[in-house]
């Protein structure tokens, strides 16, 4: 039998707004790299009689076809699914101050405004289309609006290096996909201090990325964050395959 917290996180997976498709451009590449190695295997088994390059060729299609078809099921999809269940598993008491680093069209912000009748979820973000199709703040708000949480939500167009807030405001700051679009390593420390600035003491910190997380841990323990763990997010995160799967990151702020 479902456990209620599996049937939260189903149902809270559930959406009705747009969310585009994270950073485009690769499904786009993936996808023609598939066809165009089919149609070279197609032509040297057929036209030229090489069965070997054409068996390799074959290979190469099937490898970028399965990339594209698991870039699309984790940006449409498979994401949703892992952070309902992380933020059911957070174990919210609906009057939170939530902060979403890189909120984009909203997948993560809004879902955890619907966990929220009586606080309130603030999106930060540049608004980059190259990051995510359509990204735009009023694409943000009327996907706010057809999710039914537009009167808790509220959005800042900032850099997540520099966040117009008090410190100690915020009880969970989350952010998914954003950070590793910093370009440097200097960058990426100056927006995870950030975060932490941002937080209540107590407050915790709820980061999904891929390539750096390892760094953004080690940035958490040297800022003096605790509880810090990282966890692998399986298939349904994997932009393209396991080579480019994607880690939670989670810490607490000491009280």
């Amino acid at each position: 039998m479902e456990s209620s917290l599996g049937l939260q996180a189903r149902q809270l997976a559930h959406w009705h707004g747009d969310y585009g498709f994270d950073e485009p451009v690769w499904p786009l590449l993936l996808g023609l790299l598939g066809i165009i190695f089919l149609v070279l295997a197609y032509v040297s088994f057929w036209v030229f009689g090489l069965p070997v390059l054409g068996v390799i060729c074959f290979g190469c299609a099937v490898t970028f076809l399965f990339s594209a078809a698991s870039y699309v099921y984790t940006t449409r999809r498979g994401k949703f699914q892992v952070w309902a269940a992380v933020l059911v598993r957070l174990g919210l008491h609906g009057d939170e101050q939530i902060l979403d680093l890189g909120c984009g069209r909203g997948a993560v912000l809004l879902m955890a405004a619907r966990l929220l009748p009586r606080g309130k979820a603030i999106g930060v973000d540049v608004w980059k289309t190259n990051e995510q199709s359509g990204n735009a703040l009023p694409v943000t708000q009327h996907n706010a609006k057809r999710e039914a949480v537009a009167e808790r939500v509220e959005l800042h167009t900032a850099d997540m290096r520099h966040l117009p807030f008090s410190s100690g405001l915020f009880d969970l700051v989350v952010s998914s996909m954003a950070i590793h679009n910093i370009g440097d390593p200097e960058g990426r420390k100056r927006a995870i201090d950030e975060a932490v600035r941002v937080l209540k003491p107590g407050g915790r910190l709820v980061m999904v990325d891929f390539h750096e997380t390892q760094r953004y841990g080690e940035r958490l323990r040297e800022v003096g964050m605790s509880d810090v763990t990282q966890e692998a997010l399986g298939w349904r995160f994997w932009y393209g395959g396991p080579w480019a799967a994607a880690s939670l990151v989670s810490a607490c702020k000491p009280s």
